[in-house]
């Protein structure tokens, strides 16, 4: 038997998604992209799960869609102003990019990384699939703007305003789309707060937890969900895991969202199982097939091809084979370095070991430590798929770094412990810490002054999610790095529904031209709970 660790969980992912590797996309003339005329009798290519784009640089990004058979993905990229007219004279942009050919291999799914374009310019995208006989099909409108860098900033005579959603969890503990309520309305209410982009922090989908038809509240109410073939059971199968996916794009509001707000994904341990990690044996009666490695190969398969993510191997964007931690370049202001806390993480035990346990793995922490140093941006966000000080059980286990004691760092306490200290005695400054995992939204405040482990400078951590599943927590805090709840709101019962939304949070960011750091934690509703203005260090 064909021995499983982290890396083959990595490299039997890779291996059974080659066919999805993105390759810098051809360009080619307007004309050569005209549509073809459509015969009456011939049935076009069609988008069922609208498109998406992510990734988004000062001067790349990532076009993603899925067709309903076998095409060619083209893209028409123009720049335009706020007003949505084409931009002229030496700001004049119109490129035409073909990518793969998406076939069942990556179930339909195709992907363009766009690549050398103008920094700090709003785009107006459209999609679509040519067929084999070189046919356009059904044609879906989109809107992305890059960042801007120094040479923008200099055009436009000073910074611009750029803004960031966070949040994680969707279609868990059984909520799914309820369209007698108008679906995922926590998508809604992060879309009109117009961002720049959205930060996924994990939980993309959940393919351990089946959606049945109908659930009844505590209160008597019905909650009444779509469903689909894929989604009534437990994901095994590759299929099953891309089921998940095509189910929540199936909602209203995550299509007109992706269409305009580039995302920038992570995973989390419910693309795969509830807190698993590599290596483990599952006991759970629901499975036949036990082993989380092959699960998790499957897992992630599906969720790259689902995600707009570049997947290069030359490492220039930040994504290489091996792995899904990489930094995003928003310019002079910001910097977003996202984690991966699941395809490195040693065993789930109660935290307490002398000696280091990896939740990040050796390189990742290097790499973190290396690039988080060396940025220039004014402002580095660490998004991370779980929490650093927040206790975070897994039966008698921890699942979390923190082990639910105060004092000296043990365990996986002791691979962040390094961390923070690297920044410290790199003198790094103004760091902040995103996350979602736990089902409710919360400040916190990190401070050597009220910690057992002193060696790292103070720092803000915060917390928001689910955006549509089952609320949960507070959870409690392990001292060890000396957090403190500065605001916190959860549902008012354990798995409450996201029926009214005071229940579904996000959280919002807005950098402003002087680069103050303004956040916001809300709720589905869009009500503001609580903000932070943070004045960088310089």
């Amino acid at each position: 038997m064909t021995a499983f660790t982290r890396r083959t969980v990595v490299k039997g992912a890779l291996a059974a998604a080659g066919a999805a590797v993105v390759i810098p996309a051809t360009a080619t003339t307007a004309t050569a992209a005209r549509p073809h005329p459509i015969p009456l009798v011939r049935n076009r290519l069609t988008l069922p799960s609208g498109i998406a784009t992510g990734d988004v640089t000062t001067g790349s990004g990532v076009l993603w869609s899925r067709a309903s058979g076998p095409g060619r993905l083209v893209a028409n990229l123009l720049a335009v102003d706020d007003a949505g007219t084409p931009l002229s004279g030496g700001r004049a942009f119109h490129r035409v990019l073909r990518g793969t050919t998406a076939t069942e291999a990556t179930d339909f799914t195709s992907k363009i990384l766009a690549e050398r374009l103008p920094s700090g310019t709003r785009f107006d995208l459209t999609l679509y699939f040519e067929d084999t006989d070189g046919y356009a099909g059904e044609p879906a409108k989109g809107l992305f703007s890059t960042a801007p860098d120094t040479a923008s900033i200099r055009r436009d005579g000073g910074p611009r305003r750029q803004s960031f959603v966070w949040s994680g969890d969707t279609a868990g503990q059984g909520w799914g789309i309820n369209e007698s309520i108008g679906g995922m309305r926590g998508y809604a209410a992060m879309h009109a707060t117009r961002p720049d982009f959205f930060i996924h922090s994990g939980d993309t989908i959940y393919a351990d937890g089946p959606i049945s038809a109908q659930v009844t509240e505590p209160d008597g109410q019905i909650w009444h969900n779509l469903v689909t073939e894929e989604v009534s059971k437990v994901a095994e199968t590759l299929n099953e895991f891309r089921g998940r996916h095509r189910y929540n794009l199936m909602d209203a509001n995550v299509r007109a969202m992706y269409a305009e707000v580039p995302v920038i994904a992570q995973w989390d341990d419910h693309e795969t199982h509830n807190n698993w990690y590599p290596g483990e044996i599952i006991t759970d009666p629901r499975y036949t097939e036990r082993r989380i490695d092959v699960l998790a190969a499957r897992g992630r398969q599906a969720w790259q091809e689902y995600q707009p993510i570049a997947q290069l191997s030359d490492g220039s964007t930040g994504f290489e084979p091996a792995r899904i931690y990489r930094k995003i370049s928003r310019g002079p202001q910001l910097d977003i370095f996202c984690l991966d806390m699941r395809t490195f993480k040693d065993p789930n035990t109660n935290g307490k070991e002398t000696d280091l346990q990896s939740i990040l793995g050796q390189e990742q922490a290097d790499w973190l430590i290396k690039e988080v140093s060396r940025s220039r941006a004014t402002w580095k966000v660490i998004s991370a798929d779980l929490p650093l000080g927040l206790i975070v059980p897994d039966g008698a286990n921890q699942e979390s770094l923190s082990n639910a004691d105060d004092g000296a760092p043990l365990g996986k306490e002791l691979e962040i412990a390094r961390v923070l200290a690297a920044f410290k005695r790199n003198r790094v400054k103004n760091i902040v810490w995103l996350t979602a995992d736990v089902h409710y939204c919360a400040a916190h405040h990190y401070s050597p002054e009220r910690a057992a482990f002193r060696d790292f400078d103070p720092f803000w951590e915060f917390v928001a999610g689910p955006i549509n599943a089952g609320t949960f927590g507070p959870s409690g805090l392990d001292h060890t790095f000396g957090p403190e709840v500065a605001f916190f709101k959860a549902g008012a019962y354990a798995n409450q529904s996201p029926r009214t939304g005071t229940s579904q949070y996000f959280g919002h960011v807005d950098l402003d031209e002087d680069d103050v750091f303004t956040v916001t934690l809300r709720d589905a509703t869009g009500a503001v709970l609580w903000g932070k203005a943070l004045n960088p260090e310089r």
